[in-house]
């Protein structure tokens, strides 16, 4: 059990809030000048490379920043995690998404069992099916092949998968392997999303899967009788066997679904949703997509960094570098945000997939023992590619509020373009932003400056920077499979890192509950308001002349209708 002293309790933690004086003193414009500091702010591990020498930090930070580890047991916590303890004391379960992609002959244990053979027995079981979906011999019920995927699932059973797909959909070889095929994903209940995924598609030809653990997910479910209806409606309701699958470990609820629970993939309680892109939620439709040996490479990746997190030292540690850097940030310096900046259009889904990451996992109010803590915990999450940011937030992030960047740039393009006679290629164009943005945060531009550049005196003051800003730079070789499987797997070690320190649990989600069974009364409300004409009642006045407005406005819908599907 941790211990239930605070670590704002702790000598290293004061020693650091005294430490923010000096920093204050210092601007990044003179610690850049400082070569050793720089220097040894980089950090390089398997092909990417770490640059926060933009951070306003000194080498003294550093040190005072790895006391907070140790006084934080960060490695006595990692080791907890990685040795299948129950570290998610709230929910009294292991937190192993690591295991997801850990080698075949790996050994870890959860509750005393080596689960790596049960990932894999899933893993092979997916490299099976989607092998037979793709070569076309599992055929749907008129005996098309199956070219269609739709996956349903919310939260962490769309985030990740949505990134990677996203990630992946334009590079070379993963074109190749996905050729004459789509994937799409069905999260939102919104009947809109329900119609952009069946727009263009033919049932015969479509395979859905069902991403819901428990099977009980009110949103996921009502998408997937929907589309089940959808399914049925055209081919007959024996054809459901056919083209819908599950992702699942309640199986008597898949089998009355009409799924064949033979079809049915499971994952573990030790896997937290968020930290699911790794198990059947992800690695299947990914699979039938991309193919498995594709998707077997992001494995690889993030595994390379499970392997680095676990046994490199704090300093040469990119992942525990990233939350020190991030709990320095927010708890000391004041920086609520973090504005997650990808250099590379394929990465447009991974602000979205970390933001739900970061502020699920460490957007808490009281320690693991349950203390209400005196100190901000967590990030606001929020990002866009460059350069289309650019022409958005930078605005705010230049000369407005301080919020520390991450810049993430790719070496090689998945898709380079040459023009002749241009003087930069158009990734090198891109890149030039990447590297120019980060020193134009921490330089920024001063009064003195623009005078020289015979700037009019009334527009000095707006054309002023202060600089200062802080800013990290995440360089990769290039964005294949491998490469995304690393970048992911730094980023939730990283958030893992920042709730050891905070003394918080990063794995489990109690927010996300009131508002869902405050729902359920809705729920009830508006069916007995359709069905028997009731008046809205046991509500707030605000609420109630929301819901008798939505209700009267509403009101040419039938008591009973018959089952509709969009048009489109």
């Amino acid at each position: 059990m941790a211990s239930t002293t605070l670590i704002c309790d702790t000598e290293p933690w004061k020693d650091l809030k005294a430490h923010v004086e000096d920093i204050k003193k210092s601007h990044l414009r003179d610690l850049m000048n400082d070569k050793e500091r720089c220097q040894s702010m980089m950090v390089e591990f398997d092909g990417m490379l770490l640059d926060y020498s933009r951070q306003r930090a000194t080498l003294d930070t550093l040190d005072k920043l790895y006391k907070l580890a140790e006084a934080a047991s960060l490695k006595q916590q990692i080791n907890r995690m990685y040795s299948g303890e129950h570290i998610n004391s709230t929910e009294n379960r292991s937190v192993l998404h690591a295991a997801l992609r850990a080698p075949r002959d790996a050994v870890i244990y959860s509750d005393g069992k080596n689960v790596v053979p049960d990932v894999w027995n899933v893993l092979d079981k997916i490299k099976g099916f989607s092998e037979k979906v793709r070569s076309g011999s599992w055929v749907g019920a008129t005996g098309k092949p199956l070219k269609d995927v739709i996956a349903i699932g919310i939260g962490g059973s769309f985030l990740g998968p949505l990134f990677v797909h996203t990630a992946l959909q334009i590079e070379p070889e993963a074109v190749e392997f996905a050729k004459g095929r789509q994937l799409r994903f069905l999260a939102n209940v919104d009947p809109i999303d329900v119609a952009r995924n069946i727009a263009g598609l033919n049932p015969e030809t479509t395979l859905v899967v069902v991403v819901s653990k428990t099977f009980t997910t009110a949103e996921t479910m009502l998408n997937a009788r929907t589309l089940r209806e959808w399914i049925s409606s055209a081919l007959g309701p024996s054809a459901v066997a056919k083209h819908m699958v599950a992702v699942s470990t309640n199986l008597t609820l898949v089998e009355k679904f009409g799924i064949d629970p033979n079809n049915a993939f499971a994952f573990w309680d030790w896997v937290g949703g968020r930290y699911s892109v790794c198990s059947a939620v992800g690695i299947l439709p990914l699979s039938l997509q991309y193919g498995f040996p594709i998707v077997e490479k992001f494995l690889k990746g993030a595994s390379s960094i499970d392997k680095h997190f676990h046994s490199a030292p704090f300093e040469k540690n990119i992942p525990v570098l990233l939350g020190l850097l991030s709990v320095w940030n927010v708890s000391f310096l004041g920086y609520p945000a973090r504005a997650i900046l990808p250099y590379s259009q394929a990465l447009e889904k991974f602000a979205p997939h970390i933001q739900q990451v970061s502020m699920e996992s460490n957007g808490k109010g009281v320690s693991i023992d349950g203390v209400p803590l005196p100190y901000e915990a967590g990030e606001i999450d929020f990002g866009e590619p460059g350069t289309n940011g650019q022409h958005s937030f930078y605005q705010l992030i230049h000369q407005g509020r301080v919020i520390p960047c991450d810049f993430i740039g790719i070496v090689k393009s998945q898709q380079p373009v040459y023009l002749k006679g241009e003087v930069v290629s158009n990734h090198d164009e891109l890149m030039s932003n990447f590297f120019a943005q980060p020193d134009a945060l921490a330089y920024g531009k001063t009064a003195e400056q623009l005078l020289k550049e015979n700037v009019a005196q009334h527009l000095i003051p707006h054309k002023t920077f202060s600089g200062n800003r802080p800013s990290l730079s995440l360089l990769l070789p290039s964005l294949n499979a491998y490469n995304i499987g690393q970048l992911l797997a730094s980023y939730e070690h990283r958030i893992a890192v920042e709730g050891f320190i905070s003394g918080i649990n990063s794995f489990d989600q109690w927010g996300v509950e009131l508002g869902k069974s405050l729902a359920t009364q809705v729920r009830k409300q508006l069916h007995a308001s359709r069905t028997k004409g009731e008046p809205v009642e046991g509500f707030n006045f605000s609420t109630t002349t929301l819901l008798t407005r939505y209700l009267e406005a509403s009101s040419d819908i039938p008591a009973d209708p018959p089952t509709l599907l969009p048009r489109i």
